[in-house]
């Protein structure tokens, strides 16, 4: 083999594994994380796992992948380690797809119609129109067809670059030599295993076995093994996926290690005993592209059927090779929470979208939770609540730095535009959280106070905290409802009842100046409540700022001053109309002076 026949070799290696890798990406892409969705929800099943792991794989082309989720699921607490074992098993199914395509390249007939069925006939049909939507579409959903229809080109080109220069190997005695010691099955079953550990991934190592077999040189007798070895080898991704990750996680990668050696044990075993008895006469044949295609996937459809029934065993198998330590302690509410931002999801930019924005709408409740808590401990201050508003405050902070770090890990990703847009909205309203969850710790702190100084607000001032408060509280909820949901209806309403609030800052206020002057407050009251009234009122600027911010991602040129100046106009009849309204629902008790000018009023008009 010429050193140029080699460069050929190497070079359509690397386009088959980039095609391969592009093929996955564009249909991970397409699917916009729902199959990994569907995967949480579908596996109490077992027969329901082992079909979804089958059609997940198929779909983005990686056993690999689909078991590296896995992994991640069972890390994250989504899934358990019984549930898991049945998608493992259907993704070793659904990588078979891939050597079934490329067994079209088997194809050979003078028909124009069944010659265009051969992957290099339609494959630069495929790349032309491709190419084209990638250059003149902006429109993801294309964009996305368009990386799939690339990818395929690109992985047939490098399979029939690769087959071409293997081809005068068929003439090389040393190459012929080595296959036959294939035939071993412990040496095939070696050499699969480490061809696929290095590039990890089955379906390229079993692609490269269907290209070698366009020399002629490789019988079925030496194919068999080194596929037995190839799914053994594509453990190693979940293997090291596993490093780093909970007991559980590392016991999902043993599981599909396990299923492969016992399986591979099995079927081997079986297999040469009946050959030992009834000799099969095609392992001296030459194997072909199809061929290959029909053991990958009679080994894996066999190993699940035999194994399936023993899923228990094998988590049984996988707990006693990793034991639960004693002083192992059970994770907290937020710990739980938080392994939802799995390193793993990364490779599936959609679906760590989707779990940074669950892990942000907890954020959100958690803010939304410590401040209520921390309204209720100026009224009827609890040490325990007051510990539940310290706690939540550290929580949330823990929330923003561990949520940011990950957002700014998934930003470098390629992600759709809304993707992309919901990755903007979290980021940019995560600080607001957690500021949200300082003022609720500053007026705990308030009511501490209160509560160790034996300090008592008057009963107007408490009259008027309770309006304010429940204006704060509504904010609150408008605010955090609309980010959950998406909900610009009700983002549009948290403007007006932020204009309220300002007012009630300022009035209440000003009535605490007239309680102060008459000798009915004292000074060190005085201080407390304007300080509980500033942190009102940067809440519902926060909440304002969330407000903004989910309608100026909807919006294209949004600028956000000049969004709140128009809102602002006198002659914005339906934004003054809102804030008259919730003017009339948080009115402050009436003082002695509106009392006596309302009765002044109607005496007047009798």
């Amino acid at each position: 083999m010429s050193f140029f026949d080699l460069l050929k070799m190497v070079g359509g290696l690397a386009l088959f594994l980039y095609g391969m890798n592009l093929l996955g990406d564009g249909l991970s892409r397409a699917s916009g994380g729902r199959l990994e969705r569907i995967l949480e929800k579908l596996t109490n099943n077992p027969l329901k796992a082992v079909l979804m792991g089958a059609v997940v794989t198929g779909v983005i082309q990686s056993s690999s992948a689909t078991t590296v989720m896995v992994v991640g699921f069972v890390n994250s607490g989504i899934m358990s380690l019984k549930q898991a074992v049945g998608i493992i098993m259907g993704a070793n199914i659904g990588t078979t797809v891939t050597s079934w395509i490329l067994s079209l390249t088997g194809i050979e007939s003078d028909a124009f119609w069944i010659r265009m069925l051969k992957p290099s006939s339609f494959s630069p049909i495929l790349a032309i129109v491709g190419v084209g939507i990638l250059l003149f579409s902006h429109k993801d959903k294309l964009k996305n067809a368009a990386t799939i229809l690339v990818g395929f080109a690109i992985l047939m080109f490098g399979m029939d670059t690769m087959s071409a220069a293997v081809s005068p190997l068929a003439n090389v005695p040393e190459f012929t030599s080595l296959l036959i010691k294939f035939q071993n099955p412990v040496f095939g079953v070696l050499a699969g295993m480490i061809l696929t550990a290095v590039i990890q991934s089955s379906s390229a190592s079993v692609g490269i076995l269907q290209a070698l077999c366009t020399t002629g040189a490789v019988s079925f007798g030496a194919a068999v093994p080194i596929i037995m070895g190839q799914n053994i080898g594509t453990c190693v991704t979940a293997m090291i996926s596993g490093i780093g990750a909970s007991r559980n996680a590392k016991r999902a990668a043993l599981i599909h290690l396990y299923f492969n050696i016992i399986g591979t044990i099995l079927f081997l075993g079986v297999f040469y005993t009946v050959n030992a008895i009834h000799p099969f006469a095609f392992l001296g044949e030459v194997a072909t592209p199809f061929g290959i295609a029909v053991v990958h996937s009679c080994f894996n459809i066999a190993a699940t059927l035999v194994l399936l029934p023993f899923s228990n065993g094998l988590v049984k198998l996988a707990c006693l090779t990793l034991p639960t330590h004693e002083d192992v302690k059970e994770m907290s509410e937020t710990d739980k929470t938080l392994s939802l931002l799995d390193v793993r999801f990364l490779e599936k930019p959609a679906y760590a979208v989707e779990q940074s924005r669950l892990v942000a709408s907890v954020m959100a409740d958690k803010s939304r939770e410590a401040m209520d808590l921390a309204m209720e401990l100026l009224h009827n201050f609890d040490e325990a609540k007051a510990e539940q508003v310290a706690q939540m405050e550290t929580d949330v902070d823990r929330f923003e730095d561990e949520l940011g770090t990950y957002l700014v890990k998934l930003s470098s990703k390629q992600l759709s535009n809304k993707d992309s847009e919901t990755l903007n909205t979290i980021l940019h309203c995560i600080g607001d959280f957690e500021r949200i969850s300082d003022h609720a710790r500053n007026i705990k702190e308030a009511a501490q106070e209160m509560h160790d100084k034996q300090l008592v607000f008057s009963e107007k001032a408490q009259e008027e905290l309770k309006v304010f408060e429940r204006a704060v509280h509504d904010v609150l909820d408008l605010t955090m409802t609309s980010f959950k949901n998406g909900d610009l209806n009700l983002a549009r309403q948290v403007e007006p009842l932020e204009e309220v609030i300002d007012g009630l800052s300022l009035d209440v206020k000003q009535r605490h100046v007239r309680r102060l002057r008459k000798g009915k407050c004292t000074i060190e009251l005085g201080f407390i409540l304007s300080d509980v009234i500033t942190n009102f009122e940067r809440v519902s600027d926060h909440c304002s700022n969330i407000a903004v911010c989910l309608v100026q991602v909807n919006e294209d040129e949004f600028d956000t001053h000049a969004y709140l100046d128009e809102l602002r106009q006198e002659d914005n009849k339906d934004f003054q109309s809102k804030v008259l309204a919730c003017r009339e629902k948080y009115q402050l008790p009436p003082t002695k002076q509106e009392r006596l000018a309302e009765k002044n009023a109607k005496l007047l008009a009798e």
